[in-house]
């Protein structure tokens, strides 16, 4: 294991992409394909089921994230798709006001809704919207790995179908390892239980992966509520609170972490203010997150040495809190030194 002390301006993690191209997906959802620029192609590297935060202009300006519908392995260049939302400040800005030429800042890409293995056998879950993370996981897959793939596709109607010709002409390339079935709403009403745990019952050794609305989701743990744990991988997003393009800035008032990761420890100054992911983040750490708001577990890490105190403990049970498990998102330091193991 190795020690190294980190030094890297907050500025690395911004990149600002100019949007190549903008692609009209149904009417209420926009792709925005990004140039990525030579000088940052390396640190833009990402794996499929990623995403990426955008800086939304405003009185403050907002970040939200929204997922990578590419994928890495076909040379397309990286594009996210946007669907607009009722009251969403985020989505209604991109799609009104954002155009070819225009530049727009994000972080780089981040996320763990991704598989471990391509060659795995996946059942994909998605609903709306959510076929954008699905849908990297979905190609990544068959382009690059061996398994078989079935993809579960929920949506009010079939205009709402995001990607619906793309999917048409995947099932058409390989008919062998791609099954896709679609559920519309205006045709058999809400998806329930019992229909998505028969739908899932051929499939109990593959590892599923869900993304989209909240009872969407829901719904496709009660069916897959047998399964192992470690089968079922599930994305979740909420409107950051804070700002994550702020730069965390040097202070007295700071702790000194010890961060393993990924068998190096990083020596780092944690200001009071400031959670581990925005430190870590600052750093250009590689640090495991998702939704920054304590809802996913995707940042837990294990508490060595010192205390922290937690904002939300959203996953956490009392049994993880008592094994010194915290979520790195909502985590401030206590005492003057901390050890943190992911």
């Amino acid at each position: 294991m190795t020690r190294a002390s980190v030094d890297v301006p907050g500025g690395t993690r911004v990149v600002t992409l100019r949007v190549a191209a903008v692609v009209e997906e149904t009417a209420d959802a926009r792709s925005f394909v990004f140039e990525v620029p030579d000088s940052v192609a390396e640190r833009f590297r990402y794996r499929p089921g990623q995403f990426l935060t955008l800086r939304i202009p405003g009185e403050p300006p907002v970040a939200r994230c929204y997922s990578l519908a590419s994928s890495p392995l076909t040379g397309e260049p990286p594009k996210v798709t946007v669907k607009r939302t009722e009251g969403g400040y985020g989505s209604n800005w991109l799609c009104d006001n954002v155009s070819v030429g225009d530049s727009v800042d994000v972080l780089l890409p981040a996320g763990t809704f991704t598989p471990a293995s391509l060659d795995a056998d996946l059942l994909l879950w998605a609903g709306g919207s959510g076929i954008t993370p699905v849908l990297s996981i979905l190609v990544s897959a068959l382009v690059g790995g061996r398994g078989d793939v079935e993809l579960f596709y929920a949506n009010r109607d079939r205009e709402s179908v995001i990607f619906d010709r793309a999917l048409t002409e995947l099932e058409r390339q390989y008919p062998d390892r791609l099954t896709v079935a679609h559920w519309l709403q205006s045709e058999r009403g809400l998806p329930d239980a019992g229909a998505l745990a028969d739908f899932a019952a051929p499939y109990a050794d593959h590892h599923s992966y869900l993304c989209g609305p909240a009872p969407f989701m829901a719904v496709v743990a009660e069916a897959l509520a047998d399964r192992p744990r470690e089968l079922v991988t599930t994305e979740v997003f909420v409107s950051l609170s804070g700002d994550p393009f702020a730069d965390v800035e040097d202070t007295t008032d700071a702790a000194d972490v010890d961060v393993e990761l990924d068998g190096s420890v990083h020596a780092l100054r944690w200001p009071r203010d400031r959670t581990l992911v925005d430190v870590m983040l600052a750093r250009g750490l590689d640090v495991p997150y998702s939704c920054r708001e304590g809802e996913c577990g995707s940042c837990a890490c294990t508490v060595l040495d010192g205390e922290v105190e937690m904002g939300r403990t959203g996953v956490l049970d009392h049994d993880d809190i008592a094994a010194g498990y915290i979520l790195a998102c909502q985590a401030r330091p206590r005492t003057g030194t901390v050890r943190i193991r992911f």
